[in-house]
């Protein structure tokens, strides 16, 4: 069996596409995923299986497009890629100062040469952003909602973001 976390993208953000997290769980177990647990409720789940994740994505948005009537993109990763992720992550959430945030985005695929190559020139002032693989990697010097960062790179994905305490609880969650 592997550890892996799932990271639902778009559920029960402004008050769409509500999914109660005891209900993901319920159809998470019935599709035979052993010991889910979520965190938070912005579609963080954590589970044990034997199959591939890649097979494990596709079953899920299946699974869970069936159960709450609208598409719910996932992107699946084991404990280990995770904390590869974690241990790669460019920016130091140490000492950041009031106002700076460190996000991550989680990619279905890499990005082609041709979507880096298609990265609109916007300035992004001191935000900044490293692509590492399926992997994102965001510092925002200000308020997220202020910056032109997210705009620049809107045509990479489908994608889904978290910040970087839920990726740091989530990988501390798969080691308890």
């Amino acid at each position: 069996m592997v550890l892996y976390m799932a990271f639902l993208r778009g559920i029960n953000v402004g008050g769409n596409h509500l999914i109660k997290m005891a209900d993901l769980k319920r159809v998470l177990e019935q599709l035979g995923m052993q010991r889910v647990r979520t965190y938070i409720q912005s579609g963080n789940v954590l589970f044990e299986s034997a199959d591939d994740a890649d097979v494990l994505e596709a079953r899920f948005e299946e699974s869970l497009a069936g159960a709450f009537g609208f598409p719910v993109p996932t992107m699946i990763r084991s404990r280990d890629e995770m904390k590869a992720i974690r241990n790669r992550c460019p920016y130091s959430f140490e000492g950041l100062a009031e106002g700076q945030s460190i996000h991550l985005s989680l990619l279905k695929e890499p990005p082609t040469e041709q979507d880096i190559r298609n990265i609109p020139d916007i300035d992004c002032g001191l935000d900044e952003y490293k692509i590492d693989g399926r992997a994102i990697y965001w510092f925002f010097s200000q308020s997220m909602l202020d910056s032109k960062l997210p705009k620049k790179l809107q045509k990479i994905g489908p994608a889904t973001m978290r910040n970087w305490k839920t990726v740091l609880k989530m990988v501390e969650l798969s080691e308890s």
